[in-house]
């Protein structure tokens, strides 16, 4: 059996534990943001959680890389997964894989391709949303003459990021927060590009389709 079958079985089996593992590291990521006065067991579970469930990606990337015998181009074909294993925050993506994997597993896709790309970047979009303002609330909280003083200010002050809107009424004022806030401005603006062009390319065909069917001088 060759190096390609075995990568390919190697992630069949591990997507649906890896996708749980990223609900695991969100859900212990945000309590321990969400209840800092929580008892100190309950933060140390926490704790162990978010450590195996990096444990866990690790040994999924490198199990990875050894089967694909690519090397350093594993890293360049598989930037996702590096960026999962470097950047936490970023696991809940595995879940918008997860979603990709069991339309495939039923044959044809029940979305068009249209659709499918507009699924995904709003999964992409709540899921990063969710867990970066997170990160940025964990940063900014108690900071000095800090704007976002609840988790409530950190989503309000993720959708203005998200749209590009940007009303300043709460900004990240700690140097993390801010180098994370240019994260997900970058993301911001891809995920609204892919959406908006997404949207307009599916006008196009429908007006085209539209035109194509119409009897001449109609």
């Amino acid at each position: 059996m060759d190096d390609d079958s075995r990568d390919t079985r190697w992630e069949q089996r591990a997507e649906i534990p890896l996708a749980v593992a990223s609900l695991v590291f969100l859900a212990s990521y945000a309590v321990r943001v969400l209840a800092p006065g929580l008892h100190d067991a309950w933060q140390d579970l926490c704790l162990a959680l978010l450590f195996t469930t990096w444990a866990l990606f690790a040994v999924d990337y490198a199990v990875r890389w050894r089967l694909s015998g690519q090397r350093l181009r594993f890293v360049r074909t598989h930037l996702l997964d590096t960026l999962v294993l470097v950047l936490p925050q970023l696991r809940p993506l595995r879940i918008v894989k997860l979603y990709e994997a069991v339309q495939r597993r039923h044959g044809q896709p029940r979305l068009a391709l249209h659709a499918r790309v507009i699924v995904y970047a709003g999964l992409s979009a709540a899921l990063l949303g969710f867990s970066g303002a997170l990160a940025v609330f964990q940063q900014e909280r108690g900071a000095p003459h800090a704007t976002m003083r609840t988790f409530g200010d950190a989503l309000w002050w993720t959708c203005e990021t998200f749209s590009t809107a940007g009303y300043g009424d709460v900004v990240p004022v700690t140097p993390l927060g801010r180098l994370l806030a240019v994260g997900m401005m970058a993301v911001g603006l891809a995920l609204l590009g892919a959406v908006t062009g997404t949207f307009a390319s599916w006008l196009l065909q429908v007006f085209s389709q539209e035109n194509d069917e119409r009897p001449p001088g109609g």
